[in-house]
């Protein structure tokens, strides 16, 4: 999934999702609240027989190793990530699903794939670190040996100090980040205290933010941050004009040998004269590594694992002059700039019912440090192994389930995106999700056909950890719904509705043209402390038997779902 304290929020929220402010006509579920003895459950017996499959004779681990040991890391766009989707595809339709392909999307850029990669300490003593190279970074030219230069800038003149004296150079631009002893555990679990506070706290405020509710200006601290966050903004240009060989930065959190590691940056392609800086995705393509003409605007880069990184810095502190050897070796892909998900469906039984769909889903690709388990293997492995639990218990669903693999989540959850502006609307006008003026125009939505057809969807992505219960997007006409469907799962942990939302997965692409899309509460198990988007990413890390209960949740209320009257309700519009 994205950054969720920065990318999650901030990137999904204020730059790709407009405030849910539609037109009262293109609301066409019921939005009036729901009555509880009218709500569907399927049968004790259907349930017990989802519990047995899912828990007893469960596959899910099987999947996982296939995804994360076998095809490994799956960078949007690489040869693995196309692996992904079409062993995904021809998995499902073994299992008997039908209508399984690949849908394109974009054209997103280019593919990446590290083929070699060697990186140690020369002088004064000799060691190999700990460190990956950024995806998309260029290859170094052969093996570099070079001395390395601790970027020490902290303000605009500091690069004078610095001016003719890169050239060549392995050069560090980050700070030394100082390590504590850790007296917490890596993983946890929600408690009850946490659970129950998540669940009596109230709807996240949305829609046309009036102007007192603007933010107050930047505190003398905030503004030394944002002072050097401008100053940090410069590094790349200066390096790169100054003709260093290989930029290295420091792991941004971790310690144990973790590297969270993601992608390489390019510097900005400059703004013609007389034209206007763009905004929006025209001003990331400017900057994003994956865009073939920016190739020529990158160096060659990685990230370093902190105490190696904190180690050399150290040296230099100490008046030592270290020497680095680093060989980074990888492989553009240029043969097709389309991004792919992967779809397959369970047709519907009912013939009233049977063009509507539910949805369930989480993102394929991956960052390629680590194989891409708990982020999000496991959420793809949950939603086929739920699929799986539906078929190979014969349970016949009056609606269409379709299952949803995307690509390009971890760079602006692209391939959900374009999926549901492929098949279900786009938004238009507007500004950021909550964030937007009092004076601002009213975003529009324009719908395509199956919007009236989509019932809900169900996203899981935020790593291995058991479901708890569900986030519901604001959406209270949901809850007497799940609140039922729930009940079977009390004893497995699974207990807990909060109006509240979360940020960084796909279940937003829906979200915001106002489709039910809900992503589940998760224990944290490592997600945060060691998994996410690291090195550590693997297949040792997963939970099985939460995988299990995960799937066999998943498969219960994607059933039910599937089998009530009515399709389920949408959010009031916000006027």
């Amino acid at each position: 999934m994205l950054r969720r304290k920065f990318l999650g929020v901030l990137f999904a929220y204020a730059l790709l999702f407009p405030t849910l402010a539609l037109a009262q006509s293109a609301q066409k579920s019921s939005t009036a609240p729901v009555r509880t003895e009218k709500v569907y459950t399927a049968p004790d017996d259907v349930i017990a027989k989802i519990k047995d499959e899912g828990m007893n004779r469960s596959q899910i681990m099987n999947t996982l190793s296939y995804l994360t040991d076998v095809i490994g890391p799956r960078l949007t766009n690489s040869p693995n990530m196309k692996r992904a989707n079409e062993w995904t595809r021809d998995t499902m339709l073994k299992m008997g699903m039908q209508n399984a392909k690949l849908e394109p999307w974009g054209p997103f850029g280019r593919g990446w794939a590290l083929k070699s990669f060697s990186a140690q300490v020369n002088e004064p003593t000799s060691y190999p670190v700990i460190s990956f190279p950024k995806a998309w970074s260029p290859s170094t030219k052969g093996a570099v040996t070079a001395d390395v230069v601790y970027l020490d800038i902290n303000s605009d003149e500091d690069f004078a100090k610095y001016k003719g004296k890169l050239a060549g150079k392995i050069v560090f631009i980050s700070k030394p980040r100082e390590l504590k002893a850790e007296f917490e555990p890596n993983a946890e679990r929600w408690s009850d205290e946490q659970l129950a506070k998540m669940a009596s706290a109230p709807a996240a405020v949305q829609g046309r933010a009036p102007q007192a509710n603007r933010p107050a200006e930047p505190t003398p601290e905030q503004q030394a941050r944002i002072r050097q966050f401008q100053v940090a903004q410069k590094i790349g240009g200066f390096v790169l004009e100054e003709g260093a060989a290989v930029i290295v930065d420091n792991s941004r959190i971790g310690s144990g040998g973790t590297v969270f590691v993601s992608s390489a940056s390019a510097v900005p392609a400059p703004v013609p004269a007389g034209e206007t800086a763009p905004t929006g995705a025209a001003a990331r393509g400017r900057s994003a590594a994956y865009n073939k003409e920016n190739e020529s605007r990158m160096l060659p880069q990685m990230t370093m694992a902190t105490e190696d990184y904190n180690r050399i810095v150290r040296m230099i502190q100490q008046g030592a002059k270290p020497r680095m050897t680093v060989n980074i070796q990888a492989q553009y892909y240029d043969d097709d700039l389309m991004g792919y998900n992967t779809v397959a469906e369970i047709p519907g039984t009912d013939p009233k019912l049977k063009d509507e769909i539910v949805m369930l889903g989480g993102h394929l690709d991956s960052w390629h440090a680590g194989t891409g388990a708990t982020d999000n293997a496991a959420g793809c492995a949950v939603a086929m192994e739920a699929v799986r639990i539906l078929l190979a218990s014969g349970l016949k669903p009056r609606r269409t389930i379709r299952v949803a693999l995307w690509s390009g989540e971890e760079q602006g959850l692209n391939g959900s995106r374009e999926y549901v502006s492929q098949k279900f609307g786009t938004m238009t006008g507007g500004g950021g999700f909550g964030q937007q003026a009092a004076d601002a125009p009213k975003p529009t939505l324009e719908t395509k056909p199956e919007y009236d057809k989509l019932s809900v969807y169900y996203n899981l992505d935020n790593g291995t950890g058991k479901i708890r219960g569900v986030y519901m997007q604001g959406n209270a006409a949901v809850r007497p719904y799940f609140e039922a469907w729930l009940r079977p799962f009390n004893d497995m942990g699974a207990t807990t509705l909060t109006m509240q939302n979360t940020g960084g997965t796909d279940h937003l692409s829906f979200d915001r043209i106002g489709l039910p899309g809900f992503q589940f509460i998760q224990d944290e198990i490592e997600y945060d402390t060691r998994t996410h988007h690291s090195n550590q990413d693997n297949y040792d890390r997963i939970q099985a038997e939460d995988m299990k209960q995960a799937a066999t949740i998943m498969a219960a209320f994607v059933y039910q779902s599937a089998m009530m009257d009515e399709m389920m309700p949408r959010k009031p519009v916000a006027q």
